[in-house]
């Protein structure tokens, strides 16, 4: 029996893929529909679908994103993208998804009646067994979101200093932005914005440590575009202007060479003195 699962927000598309489908199934086999990336990671779970076919930009979590989570529990389905979009990026990472196709919107009902008839060829092939006891639903897991939190961290960290935005780091883990920006609050206990503010601000105090740069260019150095908010963003993690902070800094390091400044960007508090 054959348990087909079809992920498609556009209303006449999905119903187009359905009825082409169900033309090629026998009466017992089954056939289930859903228009977003978590909904598509609950059927998976509760169904055991043989054969998927996968939007790619679809809500709460993209195509690709939910495919690597499907492929935890259901490492031999036979999974193929149907997408608008062409950019090598998502086919690469569909390879070592191992789609079986990447099909390009607007496909042709001949030409994906041919690769259907292909996938269920190849899923009858792979011997999968689908009667499996289905898992329990674990969406919110730490562990289901581990990966592209770990990954964006790292995006992040090396990229800071840089014109940086949401989309940007989402488009990287493949991931819907509107969801990224939930679960990266949740998970990191910060919004993206102040995560991002943080390590600027790091980087600024060690600047201003450091060097004899003028506040201006610290700010693009640390990513800021406009001097002025720059400023403003630095007095509210810090108390004080960057000038203020740089003659802060020195006298310290005048008065006792064995002290350090610990700066804790995290709190609106004066940096303190740590020995």
């Amino acid at each position: 029996m054959n348990v087909v699962l079809i992920v498609e927000d556009e209303p006449l598309e999905r119903e187009f893929l359905s009825i082409v489908v169900r033309d090629e199934l026998l009466p017992e086999d089954t056939v289930l529909t859903c228009e977003s990336g978590v909904q598509a990671i609950q059927l998976a779970k509760q169904y055991r679908p043989n054969i998927i076919i996968m939007d790619l930009m679809i809500s709460e979590l993209d195509g690709l994103s939910a495919i690597q989570e499907i492929r935890k529990f259901l490492p031999n389905s036979c999974i193929s993208i149907l997408s608008a979009y062409s950019d090598f990026s998502y086919a690469q990472k569909a390879i070592s998804l191992q789609v079986f196709e990447y099909l390009l919107k607007p496909v042709k009902p001949s030409a994906f009646k041919e690769v259907f008839h292909k996938m269920m060829e190849a899923s009858s092939n792979r011997g999968v067994n689908f009667e499996d006891k289905p898992k329990e639903l674990s969406l919110e897991n730490k562990d289901d979101r581990q990966y592209f939190i770990e990954e964006s961290i790292k995006f992040i960290k090396e990229h800071f200093k840089e014109k940086l935005t949401l989309e940007m780091v989402a488009s990287k883990v493949f991931v819907n932005p509107k969801y990224f920006s939930h679960v990266f609050k949740k998970e990191m206990g910060v919004a993206f914005t102040d995560y991002i503010n943080q390590l600027r601000m790091e980087y600024a105090c060690r600047l201003l440590e450091t060097t004899n740069y003028q506040a201006y260019r610290i700010s693009y150095e640390c990513g800021f575009s406009d001097p002025s908010y720059f400023n403003r963003v630095f007095c509210a993690k810090m108390n004080m202007t960057p000038k203020m902070y740089r003659k802060y800094a020195q006298t310290l390091k005048q008065n006792d060479s064995t002290c350090m400044i610990n700066v804790d960007v995290n709190m609106n508090n004066t940096p303190h003195l740590q020995v």
